[in-house]
């Protein structure tokens, strides 16, 4: 049972009551008639095959209020699309999957690439910008919320819950995070956003003072959940990274973008689990290594933006004040743990702290000798402009395979 306690400067929306699922819904529908809603899917090939997707396709189906649903589908080859078609086709509302591989968007992306507006990275940002550009090219909808598709302990309150702050008509949300506590198998997860987001944050508040964009940051209870909801007009000119950077980043233009009685967060479930990701000590451009190293380049490129001067000897400062509070806070995780009867390794804790102490360093050292590095992909109303007939072409190409391959 949540409290109803306010920290930060983002107003938090908790789940005091439990209220049922069919009363929520039953306003959705009502919502709907004056801000249709959509659902953005960004999902790899190999989720279709999970247990994880099966269960959320089949808890979505149910749902009364979307009038669509978008499947951004990576890392698929023509067979794997016409099964991705036959998968999805058991939704009741009006969907379509974006073949990223597929010819069609292929051309499209290339042509955007010689204008210089695509995504230059694969992953997940770029799944996610191509289905934006969708939302924004089919105009169907006025509230999107936006979910992965690994969610293990997935129901169809989660995504009523994200929804319901951008589709009531008389909330001025023009954001909504969403929030959840991370155990599974008797252990407490979320290793980055403990272990390196929130003491990075505090970190940074302690070598450079505390600043209005580092309170906002430090707000957000789970600033690296993949689950997030927003009305269409954010879309227009929002700049997302194409890393790992991607939840950071989005927090990041909302920041930049609105005020903060417009953003919000919301607790959307008592129990949250999904595909785990390795530590990958001896690899830094995979699992949780590449991922701590950009998301904590997306906090340098913030504060850079922000007029702070970044040396190398602030960034060995940064690590090693990095370092002391992250160690504590392993004891108080310990301490909250044994509290609900749960389990916590402080070996396994202190070396995921060790490795992503080493990551702010070389994290800082590539921010350092890259200045000009374009991270973000660019906004849509840039593409609209180097490209005035991006939204109907993007619209063609989809309608197009799906027509094609569906047969």
């Amino acid at each position: 049972m949540a409290d109803f306690y306010q920290n930060g400067i983002i107003t938090t929306l908790h789940n005091i009551a439990d209220r049922p699922l069919e009363d929520i819904e039953a306003e959705l529908v009502s919502f709907s008639e004056q801000r249709p809603m959509g659902l953005i899917l960004p999902s790899l090939y190999s989720e279709l095959e999970g247990p994880a997707l099966q269960n959320i396709i089949k808890e979505l189906k149910h749902v009364p209020y979307l009038s669509q649903i978008t499947i951004g589908l990576d890392r698929a080859d023509e067979c794997q699309y016409r099964h991705a078609l036959q998968f999805f086709a058991e939704l009741g509302q009006h969907h379509r999957v974006l073949w990223n591989e597929g010819p069609r968007l292929q051309a499209l992306d290339k042509e955007l690439q010689t204008l210089g507006v695509a995504p230059r990275e694969l992953g997940k940002g770029r799944n996610v910008w191509y289905c934006m550009g969708y939302k924004l090219a089919t105009a169907k909808v006025e509230s999107i919320a936006l979910h992965d598709c690994d969610i293990l302990t997935y129901d169809r309150s989660l995504l009523a819950r994200l929804i319901y702050p951008v589709a009531h008509p008389r909330f001025n949300y023009e954001f909504c995070k969403g929030f959840y506590p991370r155990t599974a198998d008797g252990k407490i997860n979320g290793r980055v956003s403990r272990l390196l987001v929130t003491p990075l944050l505090r970190s940074f508040k302690t070598i450079l003072g505390s600043t209005d964009y580092l309170e906002y940051m430090d707000s957000f209870r789970y600033p690296l959940a993949g689950e997030f909801s927003f009305r269409r007009d954010v879309l227009n000119d929002i700049r997302i990274p194409s890393d790992w950077g991607l939840e950071i980043g989005v927090l990041s233009e909302m920041y930049r973008n609105y005020s903060h009685n417009r953003l919000c967060q919301v607790d959307i479930a008592d129990n949250y689990d999904h595909k785990h990701q390795t530590l990958s000590l001896d690899n830094q451009a995979a699992g949780l290594s590449k991922m701590s190293i950009d998301i904590t380049k997306a906090l340098f490129r913030k504060l850079a933006t922000q007029g702070v001067t970044f040396t190398t000897e602030t960034i060995r400062s940064l690590k090693a004040t990095y370092y002391r509070i992250a160690l504590d806070f392993i004891e108080t995780y310990h301490n909250d743990a044994m509290m609900n009867g749960l389990k916590l390794d402080i070996h396994q804790e202190e070396k995921a702290v060790e490795m992503f102490a080493q990551n702010i360093m070389n994290a800082g050292q590539h921010f350092l000798q890259h200045p000009m590095e374009a991270p973000f992909v660019p906004s849509w109303n840039r593409v609209a402009s180097a490209m005035p007939d991006v939204f109907s072409r993007l619209e063609e190409a989809v309608e197009l395979d799906n027509k094609e391959f569906s047969s």
